[in-house]
């Protein structure tokens, strides 16, 4: 039911009217609930294999849901997944509709809800399933009660949430569950005993054979499967032999009727056997009780349950479960309880019980009667108190009470005294008294991540000996002093508000506390057992005293603090391997005196000018030096005598100062792998000393002014990557023939041509050539490169490319780098040209560890966003995320993916008004705007480390964060498209702002979340916003972010904006008038509009350079009388360009045209050898493609005097009252017919941007760019000739191979004689009597 509004009246279908009578006649009936209809429709399949097209509707069903917005449908399939499509049906119902009645109209017992294509459960009889969809839309984002309607209505919807009138199992499912069937049975291994038939049953751990008659009280035999066998006899086809296990083991052979049959059993039952522990794994399977058969496996000894929906009572319900007599441990997450089963207390036996997630809000006081119990987990429930009896546990030793809504420290762990860690991460807990630890001797571990904590300290003098382990992550702290914890030996205090810290040092280990606001940190007595020591991103203007003492720290993390220099006792450490120092204010380096252990070394983003002179000399360890963004200048050297001892393998040096002197050096480390010098001073690098690196497996040299990579780069054997982007590189490197090279990105350069082999190297995946203006690779080099995975090249623009594809308002560039994982899971969306306007869409995708998803959205996100638009709904922006999440259909069950959606537009209400910027995003994708220099963050970063009111949501809703702040183990944000099965605490729903764009806007950024971990939004900006090439500047973004230690995937976007009165068309600025001579190219480049404005008028026809001459030449000439523009018939409305458009009723409509000519004389009736040439332009017999675009060109002080020409008219026209400017674009060798063609097929097609993206280069990754157009101004004129069918004539066209060539030469003197010939023609026109001025026709479209 797709529409909302009301539409016309259409015929019901036959099948519609007998299925609603049918309906009321067997008891659809009306109440105080509503009316329940039932229509059977046969839907067909859609692309995804779960989903199914949309049922159409008739009228009556239509109009009775418009009535009310609390009606609906709902889909509801049946049973069996196969006949799925043909057993579905559309009910007609409310929201107050219960599934009972629904069940009585279809005459069924039950109605079952599945959701993310996961559990199937049960829906109670006074549930509301209508109302379930409308709570399901309305927790994703909708909120507009129409539009939750018709997403209801959706079948697309079934992905995410499906009813089912019985209750679906898949094969495999019931085979893991329960195995039966009536086969010929044999006892033992010899052939004593003789076939019979009986009924087999394989459940749980035992093979059960009983009598097919009396299969419930007849004698049973129970075979026992842990430790045993099973193997398929020789001698009799399709029969498998079942042994037990021990000294008195059994042997049961079972003959199959079919092959396929005895691969099920046997794939069963091996399973079986090969376990360990006499556990049963059930696990998922949506049940509600227990198989019967499987309470004869009484070795059971672990039993999984989890995501169930387990009755507490009833046949096989949770209180059977104390039949097993031997069970130890009970998994029963996740189940939907919402009270404990007392029955559970009567199974004694159990030393293990998983709870979790079963919205429990106490405990009886029977749970004392498991007085075997070891390990007790009740996370993820609204737990406020224990009960007392819970104290009688006293082999309690685990104990999870995380996530739950306690405020203090339960008072009963006193009593546990076995219990030796606390798990209550994700309470309500605001104060922490150290004393009550004290009275909990036995407590060794204490963990309480994600509290609401402010304070936490000692009351007393009294220490603590036996908390060894604190975890206060996440929490409000702003000072916190554990000097009471002596033996404490790890604390983790991260994302606090600390200021200060103070603890003891007697056993301290390691201490995280990254993330706060520390100026200083205590720590009494020196630790001696220290080993990791990570302070990052806090105040420290120094580094401790007590740190430089630790003679056994190990790692140092002081990143991203106020640093000003380092102390000698830290660089000269005999323990220190790995030193992180980068984000400081460092200006030098002490000097090394003695060999230190070094091996990890991290200086980035300091301000040194030099390291130090001994540096590689004394650390013979260092594996690993990054000094990127520093101001150096010089490199120390390696070695002081010829030989050299230096391990060094990865050397990161990218953003400083260093010049052609710093090359020697690095012949130094003959055992470099990885060498980054990128956005450096570099101009040459020695053949000499690149063939010494003979080890190098990666080397990046992009950004700097280098005009050739020497041919030595061919004694690198090991090189698999070459990064040499943005310099002069003018001849293509000799890298085709290593043996190893996967990934070469030479774009950006001065490529003019490809010496290649004849086969590339099977290794090659990825090969970049994009912006190498002067590179034209020919048909038999394309064949070759055809075979490499990614090949990313310039596409040349066509006929069929519409200009509107190109802005002068904005220009973009992206660039994608894998990294160091084996595939890309970036993609982006680039329209310059957007909705048929001036719009433009930028997105970025980002899936993680998927690149599907990705991929999906980037192709379908546009077009969503095209439809929403048109709906004219302010939400817009929100429901394209919306609308797209439920577009991912399966592929969106179990995976997930951040976006970001930039879209520039007008402002919906006020149409005349400036552009404006709407941004969208879920996820860590992000978009920055460079505003007068400065980043304006345009969206939010949905995590959990970074979001305060997401990870207070995600508690709230009782998903567990584990230990590396991941929902459930899976990801770390709390909004993404896809993911559905993480609902409700992974949501779609994006963050979106607006903000119009103004002339200080000058570039908009956006990136990954690789990208911005690595480079802040200053950085960013200023790292390219003097840069002419957005392209260039993308890869510069993701040159950086590699070369400071990004190892991901990596996707940077930059969108150059223009946004000022400079791109005004309304009125010609600026634009000289050309005099009856001609025009000048200047005045072509000042007078030039946008192309792609959404004004222009574009023409193309086969027109020749006679012609052109013939019509511009009398357009610019003052000879005869025209009318004036003040005698037109109807005045129209002033046209303007896009920063300034009118209402849209007097928008413009874009019309391409095109025509064929057959004939040798133009329309004025003269030869086209005979009419005069355009002054500078050479007739070469190809194609002219000529393109009109209209502007306000009615400025102070211009008159213009139009020329009457003679045309061909049938209706009047109107008259415009501004200037014409004519811009002619040449085309060489286009068949005309071929343009004629292409170009309608453009327009239609460029309705969708989808399918815009086939007019754009796409990437092997998926990402698609838009083409970038070069356009060949010959001319320019401020008026063009006017006439009612928009063509211009023109003659037959020359042979190419006739065109004239002028030597440059002699260009200087042709043009001489040219002009010399120009006036001599004009001298003898004016001699011939002139020509009859007629009224002057205009074209309306025009």
């Amino acid at each position: 039911m797709g529409e909302a509004g009301p539409g016309p009246k259409e015929a019901p279908e036959p099948e519609e009217d007998e299925a609603a009578a049918a309906v009321g006649a067997r008891g659809g009936r009306a109440g105080p609930r509503g009316v329940v209809r039932v229509l059977k429709r046969n839907a067909k399949r859609n692309g995804s294999r779960s989903c199914l097209n949309r049922s159409r509707f008739g009228s009556r069903e239509r109009d009775w849901l418009r009535e009310d917005v609390g009606r609906g449908c709902v889909y509801v399939y049946g049973g069996d997944s196969a006949a799925a499509l043909s057993d579905l049906r559309l009910v007609l119902c409310t929201a107050d509709t219960p599934a009972s009645e629904i069940c009585d109209g279809e005459e069924r017992k039950n109605l079952f809800v599945q959701l993310h294509g996961d559990l199937v459960r049960r829906l109670e009889p006074t549930e509301k399933p209508l109302q379930i969809v409308y709570d399901y839309l309305a927790g994703l984002g909708f909120d507009d009660p129409v539009r939750m309607q018709e997403e209801a209505a959706n079948s697309d919807l079934s992905c995410m949430i499906r009813f089912y009138s019985e209750k679906p199992c898949q094969m495999e499912q019931l085979d893991r569950i329960l195995l039966s069937g009536i086969y010929n049975v044999r006892k033992g291994k010899t052939q004593l005993h003789k076939w019979a038939e009986r009924l087999v049953i394989l459940c749980g751990t035992c093979l059960i054979v009983s009598s097919v008659k009396d299969s419930h009280a007849g004698k049973m035999h129970i075979l026992p499967l842990v430790g045993g066998k099973v193997e398929e006899m020789k001698r009799r086809q399709y029969t498998l032999a079942f042994t037990s296990v021990g000294a008195q083991a059994q042997t049961y052979h079972v003959s199959f009727e079919t092959l396929a049959e005895c691969q099920r059993w046997h794939r069963q039952a091996s399973t079986v056997v090969s376990m360990r522990l006499n556990m049963v794994d059930l696990s998922c399977y949506s049940l509600e009780e227990v198989p019967e058969h499987l309470f004869y496996s009484q070795d059971i000894t672990y039993l999984n349950l989890r995501h169930n929906f387990m009755r507490s009572s009833g046949a096989g319900s949770l209180g059977s479960l104390c039949r097993f007599s031997q069970l130890k441990s009970l998994n029963l997450s996740h189940n939907r309880l919402g009270e404990f089963p007392v029955s559970l207390c009567e199974i004694s036996t159990l030393t293990e019980l998983n709870m979790s997630c079963n919205g429990l809000y106490h405990l009886p006081s029977q749970i004392g009667k498991l007085l075997n119990l070891q390990s007790f987990w009740l996370d993820g429930n609204f737990l406020t108190s224990l009960p007392e009896e819970l104290g009688s546990l006293q082999q309690l030793s685990s104990l999870g009470l995380s996530f739950n809504n306690f405020c203090e420290l339960p008072a009963i762990c006193e009593k546990l005294t076995v219990l030796d860690k606390i798990a209550m991460a994700g309470n309500l807990l605001e104060n922490l008294d150290l004393t009550v630890l004290n009275r909990m001797s036995h407590i060794k571990s204490v963990d309480l991540r994600l509290n609401n904590l402010k304070r936490a300290a000692a009351d007393t003098l009294e220490g603590n000996k036996s908390v060894i382990y604190m975890d206060l992550r996440d929490n409000q702290l702003t000072c916190l002093d554990v000097s009471s914890l002596g033996s404490l030996e790890q604390l983790h205090c991260e994302r606090n508000k600390l200021k200060e810290l103070t603890l003891s040092g007697f056993s301290l280990r390691a201490l995280y506390a990254n993330n706060n606001c520390l100026t200083s940190v205590s720590v009494y007595p020196v630790p001696g057992q220290l080993t990791c020591l990570e302070l990052a991103h806090n105040q420290l203007q120094c580094v401790p005293d007590w740190a430089c003492e630790a003679k056994k720290l190990e790692i140092l993390d002081m990143s991203y603090n106020l640093l000003v220099e380092l102390p000698s006792r830290i660089l000269s450490s005999l323990s220190l391997r790995k030193l992180t120092v980068g984000h400081n204010n460092l200006q030098s380096l002490p000097p090394l005196l003695e060999h230190i252990p070094m091996e990890v070394l991290d200086l980035q983003h300091n301000l040194l000018t030099k390291l130090p002179e001994m540096l590689f000399i004394k650390a013979l360890n260092l594996r690993c030096l990054n000094a990127s963004a520093n101001s150096l200048e010089s490199l120390p050297s390696a070695c002081t005598g010829e030989e050299s001892l230096s391990m060094l393998q990865l050397l990161y040096l990218t953003n400083n100062n260093l010049t052609d002197q710093c090359i020697p050096v690095l012949v130094g480390h003959p055992n470099l792998r990885i060498l980054h010098l990128a956005n450096n001073n570099l101009q040459a690098f020695p053949a000499s000393k690149l063939s010494k690196l003979e080890h190098l497996e990666e080397l990046n040299l992009s950004g700097n002014k280098l005009k050739t990579i020497p041919t030595t780069v061919a004694n690198c054997k090991l090189l698999h990557t070459l990064i040499a982007h943005s310099n002069d590189i003018s001849i293509f490197p000799e890298i085709l023939h290593l043996p190893h090279i996967q990934i070469v990105d030479l774009s950006c350069n001065e490529l003019n041509e490809i010496l290649i082999p004849e086969a590339l190297p099977a290794t090659l995946q990825e090969l970049d050539l994009t912006g190498n203006a002067n590179l034209v690779l020919e048909h038999k080099t394309l064949d070759i490169f055809s075979h490499i995975t990614t090949l990313k090249i310039d596409a040349k623009p066509s006929l069929t490319t519409d200009p509107a594809l190109t802005s002068t308002f904005w220009s973009h560039g992206v660039a994608e780098m894998a990294g160091q994982r084996n595939k890309l899971c970036v993609s982006s969306l680039a329209l310059g040209s957007f909705a048929e306007g001036m719009e433009a869409v930028y997105g970025m995708f980002d899936g993680d560890k998927n690149e599907e998803l990705p991929r999906l959205l980037q192709c379908t996100m546009a077009d969503v966003l095209l439809e929403e638009i048109q709906q004219s709904d302010t939400m817009f922006m929100s429901n394209t995320f919306l609308v797209s999440h439920r577009k991912l259909g399966m592929a969106g069950q179990k995976l997930g993916s951040s976006a970001v959606l930039c879209y520039i537009h007008h402002d919906m209400a006020d149409p005349t008004s400036t552009f404006s910027l709407t941004v969208a995003n879920v996820g860590t994708c992000q978009a920055v705007l460079c505003r007068s220099g400065k980043p304006l963050l345009l969206s939010k970063v949905f995590s959990l480390e970074q979001c305060t009111e997401e990870a207070k949501r995600i508690k709230e809703q009782k998903a567990i964060i584990t230990e590396d702040n991941k929902v459930n183990g899976v990801t770390c944000c709390t909004r993404l498209l896809g993911c559905t099965y993480l609902h409700p605490w992974i949501l779609p729903k994006p963050h979106v702002s607006s903000i119009p764009l103004t002339v200080q806007d000058e570039l908009l950024l956006l990136g990954n979340k690789a990208l911005w971990e690595h480079l802040s939004y200053m950085e960013a900006v200023s790292a390219v916003r003097h840069l002419h090439d957005p392209l260039a500047a993308a890869k510069k973004l993701c040159t950086l972010a590699q070369s400071y230690g990004c190892q991901d995937n990596v996707g940077a976007m930059v969108v150059y904006l223009n946004i000022s009165e400079d791109n005004c068309t309304c009125e010609m600025h600026g634009l000289s008038l050309p005099g009856p001579g001609g025009f000048s190219s200047t005045t072509a480049k000042t007078a030039t509009p946008s192309s792609s404005s959404g004004i222009a008028s574009e023409f193309s026809s086969e027109l020749s350079a006679s012609e052109v001459s013939s019509e511009v030449g009398s357009t610019a000439s003052d000879e005869h009388n025209a009318v004036g523009l003040d005698g037109s018939l109807l005045p129209r409305q002033e046209r303007r360009c896009s920063l300034h458009p009118l209402l849209p009723s007097s928008i413009f409509q874009r019309q391409p045209s095109s025509a064929t000519f057959s004939s040798n004389q133009s329309d004025n009736g003269l030869d086209s050898d005979d009419e005069q040439p355009v002054e500078g332009v050479m007739s070469n017999g190809s194609k002219v493609e000529v393109e009109v675009d209209i502007h306000c060109c009615k400025g102070k002080g211009l008159e213009f005097e139009p020329l009457a020409l003679q045309y061909s008219s049938s209706a009047p026209g109107v008259e415009d009252d501004s200037g014409l400017v004519l811009i002619i674009q040449r085309q060489n060798s286009i068949n005309s017919t071929a343009a004629r063609g292409g170009v309608k097929e453009k327009s239609e097609l460029q309705k969708s941007p989808s399918t815009c993206c086939l007019y754009g280069k796409k990437l092997s990754n998926g990402s698609i760019v838009p083409l970038e157009e070069s356009l060949n101004l010959i001319e320019v004129a401020t008026e063009a000739p006017k006439k009612k069918t928009g063509y211009f004539a023109a003659p037959s066209q020359m042979e190419p191979e006739d065109q004239f060539v002028v030597p440059p030469d002699l260009e200087e003197e042709v043009k001489v004689q040219m002009k010399q010939h120009q006036e001599n023609r004009a001298d003898e026109e004016q001699k011939e009597e002139p020509a009859v001025a007629l009224t002057e026709e205009f074209d309306t479209a025009l």
